[in-house]
């Protein structure tokens, strides 16, 4: 009898409700969407799948231009980073003579920085002492001599986890209080999903579209008086050269912008990833370190700013190692020992992104035996990225009903479709947004996936999708024509 009391009680036990639910769990989790992942990605996977198993479609591959994701559309890795890396992961190499000199003293550096010589050792929290020191050698080259303490730097797990990080720090208050973060629109989804998952508010300013979405002054004047009404907008988030759209900003914008965030007090916060990927005639990449430093003491003494790089774009795109640095100028000092207890909890970085980091801001110099075919791979790279991001807007331009700006910069092309008015309403009845519509149509009939402007935002009225500039250029120009195809059919259909 004992034994049946047991047994129903046990029953009674698995009957119940789970205790993590969608009502119960985190209700801040439930507000992130991530737009560069989202359900066309989830659908263009199913399609793989499909094609996998021998179903038939208008079309024999997925071809995927949603994602900044070099290597993954054949971009080659930097034969010296990956040498280097070899060695450090397997050291015994170091005694073989299939690796240049060069390669294995950066090798060599580098593991006698690690914790018992290995790089499956933990690092100090926040990075590497050596590798902190080069990052800091690196930015004082690149802004000309601008100085810069390796104790305000802090290696970190691909540039997202510093944005995050800072994010963190910086929110606060209730209601009216709350902290306001203001970020470009369209933006890097990232910025959204990490605000909602914080509970902060997502403050809009509109880059000009007609300017070649340049920063207006008047936009964030505006954005933050009306912002001020509802919550307390703290920081400013920049994105130079622009993802999704591709814009590299003038100096004259970026001093423009810092003079604002002096004025206003905002903490600056220069997402600068795609520093060395900039192709247009007459425009350059400007930090805002550098800037802020020109514009004399008055602003580089007074004006907080964290700026953040990684491995994953450039010439490297080094993705899959989750590598990055930030730069913290001007924090409070009792603020800065904070940030130093947040990042030890979670211990250290991945050490081979910090390695790899490492040779991103110390790499082969003149004379040394890697540096010819570096710099040979790297321009070649480079230079191949330009003629990219050339050739997409100009064959994007020649569609009716498309208009592309030039891609000064960056991996995408981020164009302006209009739609019939016929697609919009179907859309709409089925609770999508009309350039959602447009793109799972484009994946279903074409096979090619990319990333509609409302993931990114975008001004009412206006509809646009991401495409990155990746894939080789024979299967980007076949994805072109696709997409000129479709969208004059497309066009015809809703008319």
């Amino acid at each position: 009898m004992g034994m049946q009391v047991g047994l129903n009680s046990q029953k009674g036990l698995f009957s119940r409700d789970k205790v993590l639910t969608i009502d119960t769990m985190n209700p801040t989790v439930k507000n992130v969407e991530y737009a560069v992942r989202g359900p066309i990605v989830q659908r263009a996977m199913q399609i793989e799948k499909e094609l996998r198993e021998g179903v038939k479609k208008p079309f024999t591959e997925v071809i995927k231009a949603n994602i900044g994701d070099a290597h993954a559309m054949g971009q080659q890795p930097i034969t010296f980073f990956r040498q280097v890396l070899a060695l450090c992961s397997y050291p015994e190499l170091l005694n073989e003579n299939m690796f240049p000199e060069d390669a294995k003293n950066r090798a060599r550096r580098i593991l006698q920085a690690c914790g018992g010589g290995s790089v499956g050792a933990y690092s100090a929290s926040q990075g590497i002492d050596c590798v902190r020191q080069d990052v800091a050698r690196y930015i004082e080259r690149r802004d000309g001599g601008v100085p810069c303490d390796p104790d305000n730097v802090y290696l970190t797990t691909g540039a997202s986890d510093g944005i995050v990080t800072m994010l963190k720090l910086l929110v606060c208050g209730e209601g009216a209080s709350r902290t306001g973060v203001m970020i470009s629109i369209p933006q890097y989804p990232l910025y959204s999903a990490a605000l909602a998952e914080l509970g902060a508010v997502q403050v809009n300013y509109y880059l000009n579209e007609e300017k070649c979405w340049s920063m207006d002054l008047s936009e964030l004047e505006s954005s933050l008086a009306e912002a001020r009404k509802h919550c307390n907008p703290k920081a400013l988030c920049i994105i130079n050269p622009g993802n999704p759209t591709g814009q590299v900003q003038s100096r004259q914008c970026i001093e423009g912008v810092i003079r604002f965030a002096a004025k206003e007090r905002l903490f600056l916060m220069a997402d600068e990833v795609y520093q060395d990927n900039v192709y247009a005639e007459g425009c350059q990449f400007h930090s805002f370190k550098k800037v802020l430093f020109e514009l004399g003491p008055e602003y580089s003494d007074n004006v907080e700013l964290a700026s953040f790089h990684s491995t994953s774009k450039c010439y490297m795109g080094e993705c899959g190692f989750r590598g990055g640095y930030m730069e913290v100028i001007n924090m409070d000092a009792e603020v800065q020992a904070q940030l130093s207890k947040l990042v030890s909890v979670r211990l250290c970085p991945p050490v081979p992104g910090q390695a790899l980091m490492d040779l991103v801001v110390n790499s082969p110099q003149p004379g040394e035996p890697s540096h010819i075919t570096f710099m040979k791979e790297r321009t070649a790279t480079l230079s191949l990225l330009a003629e990219k991001a050339k050739l997409t807007e100009q064959i994007l331009n020649t569609v009716p009903g498309i208009t592309c700006n030039p891609v000064q910069g960056a991996m995408y092309s981020f164009p302006n479709i209009s739609l019939p008015e016929k697609s919009i309403k179907e859309a709409k009845a089925l609770g999508q947004a009309p350039d959602m519509f447009y793109c799972m149509k484009l994946l279903e009939e074409t096979g090619i996936c990319l990333v509609p402007g409302s993931g990114f935002g975008q001004k009412d009225g206006t509809y646009h999708f991401r495409m990155t500039i990746l894939p080789p250029t024979d299967k980007l120009k076949i994805l072109l024509a696709k997409v000129k195809e479709f969208h004059q059919k497309f066009t015809q259909q809703y008319s």
